[in-house]
């Protein structure tokens, strides 16, 4: 685990456990070694933290390119922090330029890290549980790890969209991981990562309880 990292968790992370105090079920299910992408609903820009927080392996987050970009002493330590925390660098725009962050996961999941990521694409701007992208399903099959699946409950009401801090709500959190889903076997084709995501989006559902979309979220939520 990065050194950074590592004050991070012994800092920000037992600020979250102890002020919060979540509830976690489903801790057996993460693997101790290898690759393994954490696969979650997104109600809150605090769903990352909690994650974070409540297990224990390293977790890459993903980063904006322009933060290992800058020039001068704060291009420095942006790229020295971005660096030291062991982020994954992600381009800014669409197309090709999007799919880098993919490519800069494989190595990550294959060198035996794990990375989080929301298959909404977004955060959810209602409490329900939307469509699912294809991209995680396409990453777990190029990397051969498994999808643990992750419930988050309860973070919308912490740090509700555009509040700008989490408040103080002990025990309003549950954090749910659900049993691995190996991709061995799986195809690389559309039907069958729709197929794999699909079974994602079920098996989030179950740990959540959320009300199922259909249809993929709104790009950019709103306040209620």
């Amino acid at each position: 685990m990065p050194l950074l990292y590592t004050i991070g968790k012994l800092t920000v992370g037992n600020v979250m456990m102890l002020g919060w105090r979540p509830r976690v079920e489903g801790l057996e299910h993460i693997p101790k070694t290898g690759g393994v992408i954490f696969a979650g609903n997104h109600l809150s820009v605090a769903d990352e933290l909690f994650l974070g927080s409540v297990q224990p392996r390293h977790l890459a987050f993903w980063a904006k390119s322009d933060y290992f970009n800058g020039t001068g002493i704060k291009g420095w330590f942006n790229r020295s922090l971005m660096n030291g925390l062991g982020a994954i660098r992600v381009e800014r725009g669409g197309g090709r330029a999007a799919l880098t962050a993919f490519d800069g996961a494989i190595p990550v999941l294959k060198a035996g890290d794990a990375v989080a990521i929301y298959p909404e694409g977004t955060r959810s701007p209602d409490g329900k549980l939307y469509r699912g992208r294809t991209g995680t399903a396409r990453l777990a099959v190029a990397a051969g790890v498994p999808i643990i699946p992750v419930g988050m409950i309860g973070t919308e009401k912490v740090q509700p969209i555009g509040q700008l801090l989490p408040k103080p709500a002990r025990g309003a959190v549950t954090v749910k991981f659900g049993k691995p889903i190996d991709p061995e076997g799986r195809g690389d084709d559309r039907t069958s990562l729709r197929a794999l995501t699909d079974e994602l989006m079920a098996e989030i559902q179950k740990l959540t309880g959320q009300e199922y979309v259909p249809r993929y979220a709104p790009a950019k939520p709103t306040k209620d």
